[in-house]
């Protein structure tokens, strides 16, 4: 494998490319392109209603979705509250900290095939959750798992709005 400047490549991972780098990128979403709109401006309108289809219920209708690294940091800092059927769905994300939040909240760790890998209920402030073999975290307000009756195992579907 090659070296780019000075940089060395680590183990099988390819070498790091400069900020000022003018390799283009592969993915639309980098790239700032998904469809016809600029990909924050996708993002703001895109909402998701989450199904469980092993048990045939309904997670949440209104969930938005958190998957650039500012809208990860701020997850649901600003928010006083969560009604039902909404949420926060974190793309990627393998633990969560409730350092400075105001409520408690239900999580739901999920894979890439959007099976259920952890479920964890009222989370209150000033405690952590992770698990590792997830991909993203879905947060509902308390009471939406039970309701729901998810499990780990249980297949998501998740549908833009």
């Amino acid at each position: 494998m090659g070296q780019v400047g000075n940089l060395r490549p680590i183990g099988n991972r390819p070498p790091r490319v400069r900020a000022n780098s003018t390799v283009p990128s592969p993915c639309p979403k980098e790239s700032g392109q998904i469809g016809n709109l600029p990909h924050r401006a996708k993002k703001r309108l895109v909402k998701f209603q989450i199904r469980n289809v092993t048990r045939a219920s309904l997670l949440g209708d209104s969930i938005d979705m958190a998957d650039t690294r500012q809208t990860r940091k701020t997850g649901l800092l600003k928010h006083s509250g969560l009604q039902r059927g909404q949420g926060l769905w974190i793309v990627p994300c393998e633990a969560i900290h409730m350092f400075f939040m105001k409520f408690a909240i239900d999580v739901v760790y999920i894979d890439r095939k959007h099976r259920v890998r952890k479920v964890v209920r009222a989370l209150r402030p000033w405690k952590m959750s992770m698990c590792l073999t997830a991909h993203s975290v879905i947060e509902l307000p308390v009471g939406a798992i039970d309701e729901s009756q998810t499990e780990k195992g249980d297949q998501l579907e998740l549908h833009p709005l």
